[in-house]
């Protein structure tokens, strides 16, 4: 019985198959739009997850002064940290595994005919560990050579690119600035970063050659601190803030410092961008609700172009219910087939969308079963008020009809 329905409503839609086709449009469009927005909104989450957990879980990033670098915005009057500050906490609060104080400048690195404008950055050892760095060739600067100041250096994948293309840079010597330093190692290339800059585009040197030579102060810029796995960062968090307001008392009603939960960060961004990504799918939900008014459009027009049909098999003893359930399967036929080809061409543009973007494909089923029972439901609904017209015409009155 169902089946004879279905091949019924089949026929009638290769009967007109360009009105048919222009029904269904607006539900692959909806359909589309809802899986390559959600499937292209995963894999950017994806990325971002994984962007954060390469610059480590379990890191507290200590900045002096409260306020924040940014367009506009004015640089921290608050003191900079120095190297005791550093030792302090790695000394004194439990639950730290390793200290890394860091201080940065733009400079300009040159070598042989070949120039880029960088970052160079002065560390202690510690750095690699703490912002989980690997070296693709040559090695890390010793304690001793940290110690010591001595001229060396480590540089990114696209310093390595622009300075000396495909050659081996490892015991090249280089200039940053004013000054030279011998290249012992390349980092293995992170790519760019969740918000938008080039992670492999740094030199890192010792800090006390950096502070001596580059800086010419004994300041330090930040202290990037890794915790163990098994202490929570909140505990650690807040010793070493009260440490450090021992250290650097400030104002009554606020720190000079501050601490950054590198976990906090992580789930304050992927929670925007799933909010945004059910945003962007929402939206693109409301292209269904469109499809629908065109169906029920439709088949408005189809009773009343079948009018005299729907009477003869009222006449000849068809049931209500009968006539009823023969436009409704024709409304769900309608939006099931809108459904499939929506489907086809939402993951297509969602492949085309993440390789554009750089980011993982993550297909998720659940919203591809979803949206193809949406799309149905969308033919049940639009289709019921029609399908209830033909089946409740007069048959006498059908007949008549011209």
């Amino acid at each position: 019985m169902i089946w004879a329905m279905v091949r019924l409503a089949l026929h009638a839609i290769r009967r007109n198959v360009l009105r048919s086709s222009l029904t269904v449009l607006g539900i692959v469009i909806g359909v589309a739009a809802v899986i390559a927005m959600v499937t292209i909104g995963a894999g950017a989450t994806a990325k971002v997850s994984a962007d954060l957990a390469n610059l480590g879980m379990n890191i507290l990033m200590v900045r002096p002064g409260q306020g924040q670098m940014g367009p506009g915005g004015a640089r921290s009057t608050a003191a900079p940290f120095d190297l005791e500050d550093a030792r302090a906490l790695l000394r004194e609060v439990p639950g730290l595994s390793a200290v890394a104080p860091t201080s940065s400048q733009p400079a300009q690195a040159i070598s042989g005919a070949s120039n880029w404008s960088t970052t160079v950055t002065g560390s202690t050892v510690s750095f690699l560990s703490v912002r989980k760095w690997t070296l693709e060739t040559g090695r890390a600067f010793t304690d001793s050579e940290e110690r010591a100041g001595k001229a060396v250096c480590i540089i990114g994948a696209t310093v390595r690119r622009e300075l000396f293309g495909s050659l081996d840079p490892v015991g090249e010597r280089m200039r940053v600035g004013k000054v030279t330093c011998g290249v012992i190692g390349v980092f293995a290339s992170k790519g760019q970063s969740t918000f938008g800059s080039d992670q492999d585009d740094f030199v890192l040197v010792p800090l006390r050659w950096f502070q001596r030579r580059v800086a010419g102060t004994t300041d330090v810029g930040a202290i990037f601190a890794s915790t163990r796995d098994d202490v929570s960062t909140a505990k650690v968090q807040a010793d070493m803030e009260r440490l450090l307001r021992e250290r650097r008392p400030g104002s009554d009603d606020e720190d000079d410092f501050s601490i950054r939960d590198m976990k906090e960060i992580a789930t304050a961004v992927t929670g925007t961008t799933r909010v945004m990504t059910g945003l962007l799918g929402a939206v693109a939900a409301v292209s269904l609700l469109v499809g629908g008014i065109g169906i029920m459009n439709i088949m408005l027009v189809s009773v009343t172009e079948r009018t005299r049909e729907i009477g003869i098999r009222l006449a000849i003893g068809a049931l209500e219910r009968e006539v009823l359930a023969q436009f409704l399967i024709e409304a769900v036929v309608l939006s099931s087939v809108g459904g499939v080809v929506g489907i086809a061409v939402g993951l297509a543009l969602a492949v085309a969308g993440v390789r554009t973007m750089g980011v993982p494909f993550v297909f998720q089923p659940g919203i591809v079963v979803l949206a193809f029972v949406f799309s149905a439901a969308v033919g049940v609904i639009f289709g019921y008020f029609p399908a209830r017209q033909a089946a409740r015409l007069d048959p006498i009155e059908a007949l008549r009809h011209e």
